[in-house]
C-alpha cells in the first residue's frame, strides 16, 4: 500500500523561492570586491536569479550542463548558485587556489561550457582558456562601467548586462529531484581531482539536516556569515540552509584577513560564523592586538582540518562563543558529524567539556558509520579501538563524477571509504588520529600526527605546527615536528617545544627532532599539505637514525 501524499520533488530553487516569499525583506549583506558593502533582501535574490536563469536558458544551456563558478562569497555568486541549479543545469564551483594544471583538468573534465568569474580571476582565466576548448564564453560578475580588460577572454559577457536583458517573471521549472545540482573537485593532493555530483534532493536532505538543533541550529533570528569559501564543497551548504530559514546572511568577498572578519563580525552582528582553523588563527590575532570583543556572536563552526584545544579556549574562554568542531568530507557534501552535547555531558566539569569538544563530534542522522581493521573486520564503538572510518548515507557519493575507471573508493558495498583512522566512542562520538596516509608508524604503534600538531600549537610561541614521519633505522618511523614561530615568539628553541611537549603527550610519542621553518605548505582548501612537506624534508635524516 502507498500512502497519500503530495508528490513534490525537492529542488534546490525550493529554498530560494520559500526565502523570498517568507523571509523576503530578510537582508543579504557583501563585502564587495573592491567597494562598500552591498544591501538588498531575499526577495530582490530571487529575482535577479531567476533572471540570470532566462539568461543561461537564451544562451542555449541545456538540462544537466555544466557551468564553472571562479568567485568570491558575494550576493552574486548566491544567485549564480541559484540560477544555474534552478534551471537545470549544475553549478560546478571552482577552488581558484587549485595549481594551473588542475585547474585546467576539472574546468575540461567537468566539460563546463561557460564560466562565471569574479573580476579578480580575470587573468587566471584567460590563462587558462586557450587549454578548455569546449568553454564557449565568460560571463564576468560586474556592472558594464566596473569591467576590466577583458580582451583576452573567449565570447566576454557583463553579467549585469545580460540579467538586465530579462524579467524575472518565470517559474522556477520542475524536475526529477535525482537531477544533478551541483559539482565540486577534490582538492586533488594525490593525482588528479575528483569530482564529487550532487543532486537536488542529496542536497535538500542535507540541508534540513543542517539546519538541526543537534548540527548547526539556524534560525531565522541568526545572522549568518560563512567565511569558508562557496568554492570549498559549497560553503559546507550553508548559502542553502541560510534560505531554508530566512537567515540574514553576510559574506565577505574575497576579504579574509583577521580585520575584515572583525569588523564584518562586530558591524553586521553576526550570530553564527564558519571556516578553516587557518581563518580564526589570523581572527583571535587580530583581536588580541586591539583588545577586540565578539559580543554578538553565538557559535562558530571550526572544520576543514581538526581545532587545535588553544584556540577552542581562546573563542569560549575570552569571548563566550561556542566551538561546534565538525567533521566532513567533499565526498559528503560535506557534513558527517558534528560536535554537540548530549544530556549527559551538561553538567560535566569544564575542562571535561572541553576534553569531549576535542572529538570530530557525533553523526548527523542520514549518516551511518563503522571503523574497520586492516582486514576490513568491523571494530567496537568502544572508544579505544582505531580503524578506517566508513560511511554511508543518502548525501554521500556512490561513485566519482565521469571516472574512466572504478575509484576503488568504495572497498565495501554500499560504503564509502574515507580514509581518516579514529575511535567511536560508546557514545557515537568520532575521535580522529590520522589520516591512513599520515599516520606515524613507530615500533609497530601508531602516532597521531594530528595530536602532537593540536598539542604543539598551545604553546605561545607556536604559530603552526606539522608532525611527519621520517625514516628511521630501529623503529621504522619516528616524529619530527616542523614549526612556524609567532612573530614575538623568535626565540623560541627546540628544548622548549619538547619542555612543553612532557607530560602532554606519552614520552615515546615525544619528537626527535624539531625543526623551525618561515611557512608550512597548504593544499587550496587551507588545509596542511603533508604530502608537500614530506617532499621538503625527503632527503631529511633525523639526528637519531644515524
Amino acid at each position: 500500500m502507498l500512502a497519500k501524499m503530495m508528490d513534490r520533488p525537492l529542488l534546490i530553487s525550493s529554498l530560494i523561492a520559500h526565502a523570498a516569499r517568507w523571509h523576503g525583506d530578510q537582508e543579504i549583506v557583501t563585502r564587495t570586491i573592491d567597494g562598500p558593502n552591498h544591501r538588498y533582501t531575499w526577495a530582490e535574490a530571487e529575482i535577479r536569479a531567476k533572471k540570470f536563469a532566462q539568461a543561461l536558458q537564451r544562451l542555449g544551456v541545456q538540462q544537466g550542463e555544466r557551468i564553472g563558478t571562479l568567485a568570491w562569497n558575494t550576493n552574486r555568486h548566491v544567485e549564480a548558485y541559484y540560477g544555474i541549479a534552478g534551471m537545470g543545469a549544475v553549478t560546478h564551483t571552482i577552488n581558484p587556489r587549485l595549481f594551473p594544471e588542475q585547474l585546467e583538468y576539472v574546468v575540461n573534465h567537468a566539460e563546463d561550457t561557460y564560466l562565471v568569474i569574479d573580476t579578480t580571476f580575470v587573468d587566471l582565466v584567460a590563462n587558462l582558456l586557450p587549454h578548455a576548448p569546449k568553454v564557449k564564453g565568460v560571463i564576468v560578475f560586474a556592472a558594464r562601467d566596473a569591467m576590466p580588460d577583458i580582451s583576452r577572454l573567449r565570447n566576454p559577457i557583463c553579467y549585469e548586462d545580460l540579467i538586465d536583458g530579462e524579467t524575472g517573471a518565470m517559474d522556477w521549472p520542475v524536475f526529477d529531484d535525482n537531477s544533478a545540482a551541483a559539482l565540486c573537485y577534490t582538492s586533488g593532493t594525490t593525482g588528479n581531482p575528483k569530482g564529487a555530483l550532487y543532486g537536488h534532493k542529496s542536497t535538500i536532505i542535507h540541508t534540513l539536516c543542517e539546519i538541526a538543533p543537534d548540527c548547526m541550529n539556524l534560525s531565522a533570528r541568526d545572522a549568518v556569515m560563512p567565511v569558508v569559501p562557496m568554492f570549498h564543497v559549497n560553503a559546507w551548504g550553508i548559502p542553502y540552509a541560510t534560505a531554508a530559514v530566512g537567515t540574514k546572511l553576510v559574506l565577505p568577498g574575497r576579504h579574509l584577513d583577521g580585520k575584515s572578519i572583525y569588523d564584518l563580525l562586530t558591524s553586521e552582528k553576526v550570530t553564527f560564523t564558519a571556516a578553516v582553523p587557518t581563518i580564526w588563527m589570523m581572527l583571535l590575532a587580530h583581536m588580541n592586538e586591539i583588545g577586540g570583543r565578539l559580543d554578538d556572536l553565538d557559535r562558530v563552526v571550526i572544520g576543514g582540518s581538526a581545532c587545535p584545544r588553544a584556540m577552542m579556549e581562546a573563542f569560549q574562554n575570552d569571548y563566550g562563543v561556542q566551538v561546534l568542531h565538525a567533521w566532513g568530507m567533499t565526498e559528503m557534501s560535506p557534513l558527517g558529524t558534528l560536535n554537540t552535547p548530549k544530556a549527559k555531558h551538561l553538567d560535566l566539569p569544564d575542562v571535561a567539556k572541553v576534553d569531549l569538544q576535542q572529538s570530530a563530534g557525533r553523526p548527523l542522522f542520514g549518516v551511518d558509520m563503522k571503523i574497520v581493521d586492516e582486514e576490513g573486520r568491523t571494530l567496537p564503538n568502544d572508544g579505544v579501538a582505531t580503524g578506517e572510518l566508513k560511511v554511508t548515507g543518502p548525501w554521500i557519493i556512490a561513485d566519482y563524477f565521469n571516472l574512466d575507471q572504478k575509484a576503488a573508493a568504495h572497498a565495501e558495498d554500499g560504503w564509502f571509504s574515507t580514509g581518516d583512522v579514529c575511535a567511536i566512542d560508546p557514545d557515537g562520538y568520532i575521535w580522529i588520529t590520522d589520516r591512513l596516509k599520515d599516520v606515524i608508524k613507530s615500533g609497530g604503534e601508531w602516532i597521531s600526527s594530528i595530536d602532537l600538531e593540536n598539542i604543539a600549537v598551545g604553546h605561545p610561541k607556536v604559530a603552526e605546527a606539522a608532525a611527519i614521519g621520517m625514516p628511521h633505522p630501529k623503529w621504522d618511523e619516528r616524529p619530527l615536528l616542523v614549526v612556524v614561530k609567532t612573530a614575538k615568539g623568535q626565540d623560541l628553541t627546540k628544548d622548549e617545544v619538547l619542555a612543553y611537549l612532557d607530560g602532554k603527550i606519552a614520552k615515546w610519542w615525544t619528537p626527535d627532532d624539531v625543526v623551525f621553518v618561515e611557512d608550512l605548505p597548504h593544499t587550496a582548501t587551507g588545509k596542511l599539505s603533508k604530502l608537500q612537506l614530506r617532499e621538503r624534508f625527503k632527503d631529511y635524516v633525523l639526528p637519531t637514525a644515524s
